[in-house]
């Protein structure tokens, strides 16, 4: 079984994504079940609104929970504020055994405590200041309702190891891991005692995250062993980096899966680009499906350096898929739905986007291109006059260009492709015009962009009463 944790502080991190993809394939390989736990117990960076947006994510991307906060399940509950009286028990079960310690130090004492020891040089650490209170002195403490924490003991002495799924054997010096808060003073538990105690009792087996968790781990295996309890597998993944190798943060990317969504990027693409950053197929694919990579995943094709997360490669990637991967179906709908809503409520706009849509299918790399690429169908253009000349070669030779196609446009009784092809391609070799010259000039004339789909289908789409208007107008600009 394996847990994902959603830390509800703001919208959902593409970093953590990546990590949830993982968890979840792993599981699916191996019959067992992922798990959403909502880990929401720092109510300092709590945001409301984000467990939605956490689970909007998953449900974008495809990945539904065997069990958590709406699929319920034998292991709830599944938000670790529902359930504070069972960490505060274990906490005091801890203190009983001696394998923790009440620790009554104010914040200040604390900041004089670390200026000093930075001062000499020293590893800011906790000095257990605390630890050989007499507990005629506690129990008084407690009484009087004195601000406190519960913090972890850790040995002297002697070592802390695990076997890490992607890195091997990781050893920890005992003498050099801090005292760990285990319950904070508003009575909410830190990340380590919850998490300890949720995988012991949702049975987690493996607990797969990001490489910066690795120090955490030493202190969550001493948990296990004070409780008596077997500690899962433990896999951690690289971060993911800037193409410049920094930290993926949103100063240099945005980081949260909702905007890659409202950009236009398919999940398809988005799945298959982040799980080969950390993995590599066994075929050297770059292009596969997600079922493909359950399949397929092992850790001993996981990668241990940090991958980067290139946007320009994975803007690439979405292209291929929606140029191959996806239904001519799934397409038109993404395309419409990615249309201004101004555009959607013109009359007959649902027929003229069909029409329209398979046109730029392949030049499309994300959907939120639509609305530009498909303006001058449906609102009035503003041409340039300097560039109609310019690909004409002059404003007299453009001139004569138009007029003649409005003519010979005119003139055409069936309004398909073939036929606008027939007739422009019969004037040019007429008048002699170069087709890139002549071209190029009609599609400016007609759409004010200088890069449309192929010309003829644009006309076409365009209609000839719209076709003829716009040559007219450049012919006798007002």
């Amino acid at each position: 079984q394996n847990p994902y944790c959603s830390f509800p502080t703001g919208d959902p991190h593409i970093g953590n994504l990546y990590v949830a993809l993982i968890n979840y394939a792993f599981a699916k390989r191996h019959g067992g079940r992922f798990i959403l736990r909502i880990e929401d117990t720092d109510r300092q960076r709590f945001t409301p609104g984000a467990e939605d947006k956490f689970k909007q994510a998953l449900d974008w991307l495809g990945i539904t929970p065997d069990e958590g906060p709406d699929q319920g399940g034998p292991n709830g509950p599944y938000r670790q504020t529902e359930k504070l009286k069972v960490y505060q028990q274990k906490a005091r079960e801890l203190v009983d055994a001696g394998h923790a310690y009440y620790c009554f130090c104010t914040p200040e004492r604390l900041k004089q405590m670390r200026r000093e020891q930075q001062a000499k040089g020293q590893q800011p650490k906790y000095d257990r200041h605390c630890l050989g209170l007499p507990p005629a002195e506690i129990k008084k403490r407690l009484a009087r309702n004195t601000p406190h924490v519960v913090r972890l003991k850790i040995p002297d002495k002697g070592k802390t190891k695990f076997t890490d799924l992607v890195r091997g054997e990781i050893v920890f010096e005992n003498k050099l891991i801090d005292d760990q808060i285990l319950l904070k003073s508003d009575g909410y538990p830190t990340y380590h005692l919850g998490v300890v105690i949720d995988d012991h009792k949702m049975q987690i087996s493996h607990v797969i995250r990001a490489e910066e968790w690795i120090s955490s781990t030493p202190k969550q295996i001493l948990l296990y062993r004070a409780f008596g309890w077997e500690p899962p597998q433990f896999a951690h993944l690289p971060l993911l980096r800037n193409p410049d190798g920094s930290k993926l943060s949103k100063r240099r990317n945005s980081v949260s899966v909702l905007w890659y969504q409202q950009e236009g990027f398919l999940p398809e693409a988005l799945k298959n680009y982040l799980t080969r950053l950390g993995w590599s197929h066994p075929q050297d694919k770059e292009i596969y499906d997600f079922s493909e990579f359950i399949k397929l995943f092992d850790f001993n094709r996981a990668s241990t350096s940090a991958p980067v997360f290139d946007i320009q490669k994975l803007t690439w990637l979405n292209g291929v898929y929606i140029r191959e991967k996806i239904s001519p179906q799934k397409y038109l709908q993404y395309f419409y739905d990615f249309t201004p809503e101004e555009i959607k409520s013109l009359p007959e706009a649902k027929k003229k986007i069909s029409q329209i849509a398979p046109l730029f299918r392949e030049r499309l790399k994300k959907f939120n291109e639509v609305p530009k690429l498909i303006d001058y169908f449906f609102k009035d253009i503003s041409v340039d006059k300097n560039l109609l000349a310019k690909q004409a070669g002059s404003p007299e030779r453009a001139q004569e260009m138009l007029k003649s196609a409005f003519d010979k446009l005119s003139a055409v009784k069936t309004w398909n492709t073939r036929s606008i092809e027939s007739a422009l391609r019969s004037l040019g070799q007429e008048k002699k015009w170069a087709n890139k010259e002549f071209f190029m000039t009609l599609r400016v004339a007609a759409t004010g962009q200088t890069a449309t789909p192929p010309l003829f289908n644009t006309l076409h789409a365009l209609t000839q009463k719209k076709v003829l208007t716009r040559l007219k107008k450049c012919i006798n600009p007002k």
